[in-house]
């Protein structure tokens, strides 16, 4: 059986410690805002890139200039054939003209950017020639919270700081006192293993909150991100996902961290990688806390559609307890 009054002191103990570490302060607290604004800055709200062209220098080329000068995100320059071979090929411009009786377009075919001002090209120089499109159609250009980057990127962090907290607050910090020969000391206490792992897990979750809190905070008042979901459903996926890792202690630590800071999603989508390595990606705990994340802050999601994520955190937070206490020895 347990005892609470020993749990209550031994976990604000473990508390104390933490906060008397500057650099647990640091990492904890400090560098995911940091991180998130410097993301947030590069990948901003932007206006329409300019797309540049070059028009070979021959007859009719400062026509086709004029034609393409009526659509602003267009810069074309005139060029000398061999200059603007040149500046194609080191991506200083992304499509060359040829003037002629036929429009000759020169682009690599393997460059997104080409295709799309092969298009807008096209399409600008067809319309200035009379082309009538036969379907009308109208354009309106939608940019909303929820749909940039930076909203992706803030439960991402969130993801990575549980995983960085639990293991590293846990696992690093029990292997660290282990150096300090300061479990020989508590070994000839009366207090149990259990009690001493679960006080540690117990100032875990006091710090979780403060981490959600803040990244949340931050993103919705430095770049207005939007909550969709409830704070129930976040406190529990939070709650889910900062147990889950914090059994990992050890060589169990970097076998499964690693890994996880490249596929699971945190700064771009785990979709990119190929379907063969999906079954696995989809199975590694900061995966699934990160995709409930983002259901529940930017899709409003509930508990229950997210009930296979929580499951897979479960299943990793039980396990990795089971074999912590097995593997745990004092000294």
């Amino acid at each position: 059986m347990i005892n609470l009054r020993s749990l209550r002191q031994l976990t604000a103990c473990r508390f104390r410690e933490s906060l008397r570490e500057p650099e647990v302060i640091f990492w904890v607290f400090v560098f995911p805002l940091l991180l998130a604004f410097g993301l947030g800055i590069a990948f901003r709200e932007r206006p329409p890139e300019k797309i540049y062209v070059a028009i070979h220098n021959q007859p009719d080329a400062a026509a086709l200039r004029d034609l393409l000068s009526r659509t602003p995100q267009i810069q074309a320059q005139i060029m000398d054939p061999a200059v603007a071979a040149t500046a194609l090929r080191l991506g200083k411009v992304v499509l060359a003209l040829v003037p002629g009786p036929a429009v000759e377009y020169r682009y690599d075919p393997s460059r997104p950017d080409s295709l799309l001002a092969r298009a807008m090209v096209d399409s600008a120089l067809q319309n200035a020639a009379g082309r009538k499109n036969p379907l009308p159609t109208i354009e309106r250009t939608v940019t909303e919270p929820g749909g940039r980057y930076i909203d992706f990127l803030i439960p991402g962090l969130i993801g990575m700081n549980l995983m960085g907290g639990g293991m590293w607050g846990v696992g690093f910090s029990i292997v660290d006192m282990r150096i300090k020969k300061l479990l020989k000391r508590l070994m000839a206490t009366p207090m149990r293993k259990s009690e001493f792992m679960i006080s540690i897990i117990c100032s875990r979750l006091v710090f979780m909150v403060v981490e959600i809190l803040l990244l949340l905070v931050f993103g919705y008042w430095v770049y207005g991100m939007r909550i969709q979901g409830g704070l129930l459903p976040l406190s529990v996926v939070g709650l889910f996902g900062s147990l889950s890792f914090t059994g990992m202690v050890s060589g169990l630590m970097n076998l499964v961290m690693l890994p996880m800071y490249v596929l699971s999603g945190i700064f771009f989508s785990a979709d990119r990688f190929p379907p063969p390595f999906q079954p696995f990606i989809q199975a590694l705990p900061l995966t699934a806390l990160n995709d409930a994340l983002r259901a529940v802050i930017l899709e409003g999601a509930g508990l229950i559609s997210q009930a296979g994520e929580l499951a897979i955190l479960a299943a990793w937070g039980i396990l990795s307890f089971f074999l912590a206490m097995r593997w745990f020895r004092w000294n």
